[in-house]
């Protein structure tokens, strides 16, 4: 039988919430939506969608990293992002990112984000060599 964990990294953001930064069960690894929050003030950084993926990303791995693993063992993200016409922008720092084979992905336009973000990404991974 499987269990459930929370996961929670100093690096990332706090959860400002009744949530888990990330949780893992049976080796997989469901990450909350991060924002660009600088995890040291709780404040949004960057005014443009590519620096705020940037910040949002280094979140994840933060999170990703707590619980065993990396950018490399997502199999599936979804991006939240207030105007999908700065997709290009945020796909630009994504695929930076991001390694073939490229994980499965959602972008979704949303009316709105916590604390005026203007993009945010969930994931979901393996860990690697989980049992």
């Amino acid at each position: 039988m499987s269990t459930f964990a929370p996961i929670s990294s100093p690096d990332a953001p706090k959860a400002v919430g009744p949530y888990s930064q990330a949780t893992t069960c049976g080796g997989w690894v469901f990450t909350a939506g991060q924002i660009p929050l600088d995890p040291a003030t709780g404040e949004i950084t960057g005014d443009s969608v590519a620096e705020q993926t940037e910040r949002v990303l280094q979140n994840l791995k933060a999170v990703l990293a707590a619980a065993g693993c990396g950018l490399g063992d997502v199999v599936k993200t979804t991006v939240f992002l207030t105007d999908l016409a700065t997709f290009a922008e945020m796909n630009g720092v994504y695929s930076a990112h991001f390694r073939e084979p490229f994980p499965a992905r959602s972008t979704i336009q949303v009316a709105g984000l916590p604390k005026g973000a203007r993009v945010e990404i969930e994931a979901v991974a393996r860990v690697p060599h989980a049992s």
